[in-house]
């Protein structure tokens, strides 16, 4: 089985300027992901996509491969993940005749993972053939069956609905575990990105994670907050 990591880091970002190598504990941001899937037992290549000159000499100087340059119409704000991930697949293929069984999405901006997350989660789309993907995820704190939108008449409105009356009086161990997609790591199959256009499909199965050790770098906050977190898992 043959199973390549693929880090998508662009050159733009919409919130940190240069986000994707922006120091953290005196490292790139991108290199954190490069170090996870280079120390992974269970990954052969890893692969970083970039348009940008400056974040593919950081990548390779850390030991990724970047065998090619993202066209920059993929490296625009709104491009969602298919169509990078097609580009780099038909890439290896065409140039390389390398086609992987298994893709491991490692986003930059999650610099910390532990490595038995990467192996359980490519353990799990293995043995399941009927899969599209494994995606991380993390219990919410604050529950959807509490929240609420304000109407017109100023009025409170529950944005889900319970079979309870009232669930936002019910204690929290009563209601149902919700989850939220926490971008931490994806596995997924090269046929699940091209024959769903999507690189986790339908068939999605859930590895859970705790969410005090979720970082994932959107604010100066979170890179405040993964910093501590790098620092006290030493």
């Amino acid at each position: 089985m043959e199973v390549l990591a693929l880090i998508p880091a662009r050159g733009g970002s919409k919130g940190i300027k240069r986000k994707n190598i922006v120091p953290i504990n005196a490292k790139p941001l991108l290199v954190y992901s490069i170090e996870h899937a280079l120390s992974s037992s269970v990954i052969d290549r890893v692969i970083v996509s970039t348009e940008d000159e400056e974040i593919r000499n950081i990548a390779i100087k850390y030991g990724a491969e970047v065998p090619f340059y993202r066209p920059k119409e993929l490296a625009e704000d709104l491009v969602l993940d298919a169509p990078v991930f097609k580009h780099a697949l038909e890439f290896l293929d065409q140039n390389e005749n390398y086609r992987p069984d298994i893709v491991v999405h490692l986003r930059p901006t999650a610099p910390y993972r532990k490595l038995e997350w990467i192996e359980d989660t490519v353990a799990l789309l293995s043995h399941n053939p009927g899969a599209d993907s494994v995606c991380t995820v993390s219990r919410v704190k604050e529950h959807p069956y509490r929240m609420f939108s304000i109407t017109k008449d100023g009025l409170l409105d529950p944005i889900m609905r319970h079979a309870h009356h009232r669930p936002h009086i019910v204690d929290r161990h009563d209601l149902p575990d919700i989850y939220y997609y926490n971008c931490i790591i994806d596995v997924t199959k090269p046929q699940t990105v091209f024959r769903k256009d999507c690189t986790v499909g339908d068939v999605i199965i859930p590895y859970i994670i705790s969410e005090n050790e979720v970082a994932d770098i959107d604010t100066i906050a979170d890179l405040q907050r993964a910093e501590t977190l790098l620092r006290n898992s030493i």
